[in-house]
């Protein structure tokens, strides 16, 4: 049997994992924007940067493997294009935009230099701990969690209890479903799914003689919990945001607004300490993915030190040439590319939880194969060019006006896969 302080660690490791510093700005300008519906944004966010994330953690238990085994049930050319993607996406769009919330939090509004020199020098400093696998980070990764976390529940108390409930108008036309897409921000389901891992192989290490279900059973109730005190955390920040909605100026930008908030209710002192902190914690996350993507290619050839270096090399350059554009910008770009890739990745954790019964190889097949379809239409929309404009013919299909479309098809291609899967017989 497992400790309470068993329990308690492990759920701290998986916070850890997922409470990335630049998922810091998303909920206040969710809240900001949100008025009196903060509520409902709340709920959409949490659906998709904390109960999917926590399933992928799940999945991963379940599995005892990779990012590839998750698609390996389609096919493992499916899983191995689905894999490179993944980790193309990382060190192009979450790993610079690190280095633009670095910049913007802790940098400009100090010293005003070039967002070309921040990223430079961010990225020469990732490319050097990553070159030397060095161990100072997960020793300062462990510090910063608590610290900024004490932090944010000053921010948020204080915003509580000195300010009256009273909210502004939302902006948003469907609150719920615009919670659930800002989710897709986080990268947390992708990073459940490529970095999740890591926390399954060192509780294996611990605990490798306890028997799989003790050790399944601990990784449960730690991802319940991590993911309680993830939704506290958002939506603390997305109620306080809403608090403020008077105070700032409409247009905004996410770290503007999250300096601004930290500023009003602890001073500029504490502000500059969590500036420092936000950047201490985006350098380790950007060193994160880009450690992990070289070690994936340098797996894919034969453990050569020569693809992990030119990986690392390339990844950095990505991050430079991107980081230096705002964050706003980052995260627009960043939206088709997960309008088409974060409905995979959710069916292909939940595929992954479902009892083995409901998820035959043909199963996977099927109901990935529609999500990709169907996340088409959401791509060419986020891009500029609506295949099925709202209002229009397949308006029937739910939320299809929302950029979910996908949804009921992939539900109910799962169903009549099911019904037509005879259940294999045990030799």
């Amino acid at each position: 049997m497992h400790s309470n302080k068993e329990i308690f660690v492990t759920a701290f490791a998986l916070f850890s994992l997922f409470f990335g510093a630049g998922n810091l700005i998303l909920p206040p300008l969710l809240g900001f924007q949100a008025g009196g519906l903060w509520w409902l944004v709340a709920l959409g966010f949490c659906l998709s940067a904390v109960l999917i994330p926590i399933f992928g953690i799940l999945a991963h238990a379940k599995l005892q493997g990779t990012i590839f085994d998750f698609g390996k049930k389609v096919s493992p050319t499916f899983s191995l294009v689905y894999s490179i993607l993944i980790y193309a996406i990382s060190v192009s769009l979450p790993s610079p935009r690190t280095a633009a919330v670095t910049h913007e939090i802790a940098i400009d509004p100090f010293f005003g230099s070039s967002p070309w020199y921040t990223s430079i020098v961010y990225f020469a400093l990732v490319f050097l701990f990553v070159i030397n696998r060095s161990k100072i980070l997960s020793i300062i990764g462990k510090l910063l969690t608590p610290a900024i976390i004490i932090i944010l529940l000053l921010i948020i108390g204080v915003a509580l209890f000195s300010h009256d409930f009273a909210f502004g108008i939302t902006i948003f036309d469907s609150p719920f479903t615009d919670g659930i897409l800002e989710g897709y921000q986080t990268f947390d389901a992708i990073g459940a799914v490529v970095v999740g891992g890591v926390i399954i192989v060192s509780i294996n290490i611990k605990k490798k003689d306890a028997p799989y279900e003790e050790k399944k059973t601990l990784i449960r109730r730690a991802g319940w919990l991590a993911g309680l005190g993830l939704f506290l955390i958002y939506a603390g920040l997305i109620i306080t945001g809403a608090l403020m909605h008077g105070e700032f100026d409409a247009g905004i930008s996410r770290t503007a607004l999250l300096s601004g908030i930290s500023t009003k209710t602890l001073g500029g002192t504490a502000n500059l300490f969590l500036s420092i902190l936000v950047s201490l914690a985006c350098f380790t996350t950007a060193v994160g993915i880009v450690t992990g993507t070289a070690d994936f290619v340098k797996h894919r050839f034969r453990d050569s030190q020569q693809a992990y270096l030119i990986t690392a090399l390339i990844g950095c350059v990505l991050g430079v040439v991107m980081g230096q554009f705002n964050v706003d910008y980052i995260i627009a770009v960043a939206l088709p590319a997960l309008m088409f890739l974060y409905p995979i990745t959710i069916v292909l954790i939940l595929l992954n939880v479902v009892p083995e019964r409901f998820a035959a190889p043909k199963v996977f097949k099927a109901v990935v194969i529609a999500t990709c379809i169907f996340s088409i239409p959401d791509f060419m929309g986020s891009v500029g060019f609506p295949l099925f404009p709202k209002g229009g013919t397949f308006s029937w299909i739910p939320l299809q006006d929302y950029s979910m479309g996908w949804v009921l098809p992939a539900l109910v291609v799962f169903v009549v896969s099911n019904l037509n899967t005879t259940p294999q017989k045990k030799v």
